[in-house]
């Protein structure tokens, strides 16, 4: 699972794809193309072609909030969603929280699953913990703010999805 933090307004909100249509999007999606999790590097529209392979994209948070930052009531309001779609994903899972923000939404909704560990696991890129049967990753969002400024390059990016990948594909089923 990948976990975003909300619909960009111009993004995902407009076209009814998570981080399909914006600038954060065309860079998260070469990184999954050249992981080997989707099926082309770019996504522009629902009606692309873009298929996720063993992945599933989603958000911490339902809607476009203002100022691109959700509340922590929006939050609240929409965690359920979150722990509802890991349940729903047999078996063990390793989730991909892009950001801290949606590192901290990750770590509540997994509370379900089993203890948080002491001390709570630290947002980082590349951090890694275990919940219960669950492992979370830790990444840098893929924002302009990151991506512009070489904070997050597709190297980085890439290394923290294949790790990942070889992770959710050694544990049991």
């Amino acid at each position: 699972m990948i976990v975003g933090l909300a619909p960009a307004a111009h993004g995902g909100n407009r076209t009814g794809r998570l981080f399909t249509g914006d600038t954060s999007g065309d860079f998260l999606f070469r990184a999954l193309h050249a992981a080997g999790l989707a099926s082309l590097p770019s996504s522009r529209d629902v009606r692309d072609g873009l298929r996720l392979e063993r992945a599933l994209l989603t958000a911490a948070c339902r809607c476009a909030p203002p100022d691109n930052r959700p509340t922590r009531i929006e939050f609240r309001r929409c965690r359920e969603y979150l722990e509802r779609e890991i349940e729903l994903v047999p078996g063990p899972r390793v989730l991909v929280a892009l950001g801290a923000l949606a590192f901290e939404q990750c770590l509540q909704a997994l509370e379900r699953a089993g203890p948080i560990p002491s001390p709570k696991p630290r947002f980082a890129h590349g951090a890694r913990a275990r919940i219960g049967p669950h492992i979370l990753y830790g990444c840098y969002h893929p924002s302009q703010q990151n991506t512009f400024t070489g904070k997050l390059t597709q190297p980085m990016l890439r290394q923290v999805l294949r790790r990942a990948l070889r992770e959710a594909e050694s544990l049991p089923s």
